[in-house]
């Protein structure tokens, strides 16, 4: 075992009164910088027509979400290197202070494109929350307790997707949209004084002077950079084979070699080759790469199908979609019961099957059929995916020494990360070309969307929209069964776990 893992417990996890009290103070420190990741991915959209109708720039307003992403997935990598070099600490107040300071930023925006700039500032930062946040909850607790946290973070993020649309609106209607982004500061203010006061990590034995591989995270963030703006910008801001794409793609690809070569000859490269030679991790790594990428059927489209076709109010469409927030931190919390029993393959195994099967399910809901029919495949999805997410990081993180949880987690959340940029894209793509057959013409669901009315003409639409998104869906499903065989063929039977 690592000598960080030994340390850390003894001087964070011991039981006794003071360092229980202190352990809880840096616990609620991590669901608040949690709160804060997880709060922009939702707080932002409802208040996009107020922030269009002050600054302008109407064209290019999708950047606001594009351009966080971007910054929070290629910098995934980077932090989880320095939190395995430098410590968790110095990176999680470095990346809260970055992410504190974007806000603070974007609250003084004077046009859309300041506010897209300093979005990538936030991003910079919130990629730093949501890895090392994670990294922590794993040095914190043994393996035994480790669902305990995580449960708790997973409900972090299931309060933050409710809560966020309807703040961002309350905000953005009775004081000003700028609000959005001031919110921040106490909440990060805070988490950063419990961080900064009552985490204290163990002095590390140092083997020479931390060599950072300044090339290898410029290449990665340039490649992931390239790679990801031509995924979300794909078939949106130009055509999937026009000459932006083309040439974004051909940039990609040389990048990647380029990654490549250079974390080859690198001492300590930000992305080591052992992340994918490993069977667990690499077995990880793809499985919830389609994770990410199945979640956008239902978190992207079935709130358009719940209004468009079931003729549902928008807060009655956002209700159908939260419902799987209130099952997955419940069915995470409780999987640790099931992977004591039959191991952490075997559980995820056993709910990724089941989200396949219940995906699969979706297009053969009656039409137009009933709001509660959804929302009951929506309950049951979100409870199979909390046996299958949690047991693989809670595996995985357990497979490692302190020194490569950093590495481990972030290349976990990247992953996830890329798997759903690619799954916006790709199943966009499938919709758009369903609609278009469906209508006899080109056609996209955003456009179709906006201009449904009654008549004819208008139940025909409908009918075009669900045959999309059931067309989405069988492709989600056909994710989740794909994670079931890479389970089932990479992963080991039995994770290598060390001891706490």
């Amino acid at each position: 075992m690592d000598q960080g893992d030994t340390e850390i417990r003894a001087s964070v996890a011991d039981e006794r009164p003071k360092d229980t009290r202190r352990r809880g103070a840096v616990v609620a420190a991590l669901m608040l910088a949690m709160a804060l990741a997880a709060l922009d991915a939702t707080i932002v959209s409802t208040a996009v027509p107020q922030i269009v109708g002050d600054l302008g720039g109407f064209s290019v307003f999708s950047w606001l979400f594009s351009g966080y992403l971007l910054a929070v997935t290629v910098t995934l990598p980077v932090y989880g290197k320095l939190s395995d070099t430098f410590g968790r600490k110095p990176v999680l107040v470095a990346g809260a202070a970055v992410f504190l300071l974007g806000s603070l930023l974007c609250a003084a925006a004077w046009n859309m494109g300041a506010l897209i700039a300093f979005r990538i500032v936030q991003g910079l930062g919130g990629g730093a929350l949501q890895g090392t946040v994670q990294t922590l909850a794993a040095d914190l607790y043994p393996l035994k307790e480790r669902p305990r946290i995580q449960a708790r973070l997973s409900t972090v993020w299931a309060v933050s997707a409710v809560a966020g649309p309807g703040l961002g609106g309350v905000l953005a209607a009775y004081a000003d949209w700028r609000w959005i982004f001031l919110v921040n500061l106490p909440i990060g203010a805070l988490a950063l004084w419990l961080v900064v006061r009552h985490l204290h990590e163990p002095a590390r034995e140092s083997a020479g002077r931390p060599r950072i591989d300044w090339a290898g995270a410029l290449a990665v963030f340039a490649c992931g950079g390239v790679l990801l703006t031509a995924l979300v910008q794909g078939g949106v801001a130009w055509p999937w084979l026009s000459a932006p794409s083309i040439a974004l793609f051909g940039t990609g690809l040389a990048l990647i070699a380029l990654v490549v070569a250079v974390e080859r000859r690198a001492a300590e490269p930000i992305i080591p080759g052992w992340v994918w030679r490993r069977r667990p991790i690499a077995a990880v790594n793809l499985a919830l790469g389609a994770l990410g990428f199945l979640m956008v059927a239902p978190s992207v489209f079935l709130p358009t199908y719940a209004q468009s076709v079931l003729g549902l109010a928008p807060v009655a469409a956002g209700f159908v979609l939260s419902v799987w927030t209130l099952s997955w931190p419940v069915s995470a919390a409780l999987s640790q019961h099931v992977y004591r029993r039959i191991g952490f393959r075997n559980t995820a195994m056993l709910g990724i099957g089941t989200a396949a099967l219940i995906l699969f399910a979706f297009p053969f809901l009656p039409y137009p059929g009933s709001a509660w029919q959804p929302a009951l495949l929506m309950l049951l999805l979100g409870a199979a995916l909390g046996l299958f997410q949690l047991p693989l990081i809670v595996g995985v993180q357990s497979t490692v020494r302190w020194s490569e949880r950093g590495t481990t987690t972030a290349s976990v959340l990247f992953c996830r990360q890329t798997g759903q940029t690619i799954g916006a894209s790709v199943f966009g793509a499938v919709a758009n070309s369903v609609l278009a057959a469906r209508l006899g013409g080109a056609g996209d669901l955003d456009s179709v969307t906006r201009g449904l009315d009654a008549g004819a003409v208008a139940e025909a639409t409908r009918r075009a929209i669900a045959d999309a998104v059931h067309a989405v869906y069988l492709g989600a499903g056909c994710a989740a069964a794909a994670a079931f065989v890479v389970l089932l063929l990479l992963a080991p039977r039995r994770f290598p776990v060390l001891d706490d």
